[in-house]
């Protein structure tokens, strides 16, 4: 995380045990532990977060693209159901043409 080789650790060590003194340096040590975990732990739950957070991005992104795709297949459907209505509606106003003439204009009588 902080790239730190063998020989920084050796010389921060020798600093704090002179500056901190032996007495006082492992509980010195033991607060840097807990300090360095939540900051670890912070860091962890804000990259977490930002996943997160990209992921959810990414749903509605894709979301959005699906529901395009939608509404275009529902315009076509549209286009196409009115071209449909259209057509019945121009052959219910054309005239009815008879195709054959009728005989006669009497109705038959039933025989017996």
């Amino acid at each position: 995380m902080f790239d730190i080789g063998f020989l920084e650790l050796v010389l921060i060590a020798t600093v704090a045990l002179l500056v901190i003194g032996p007495e006082r340096l492992p509980g010195a040590v033991r607060t840097g532990a807990v300090y360095l975990r939540r900051v670890k732990r912070s860091f962890n739950e804000i990259r977490q977060e930002v996943e997160q957070e990209l992921h959810n991005d990414a749903v509605l992104q894709e979301l959005k693209q699906t529901r395009e795709q939608v509404g275009a297949e529902v315009d076509k459907f549209k286009q196409q159901v009115d071209q449909a209505g259209q057509e019945v509606e121009r052959e219910l106003n054309e005239p009815v043409t008879p195709t054959s003439t009728p005989s006669s204009d009497k109705p038959e009588t039933p025989r017996e």
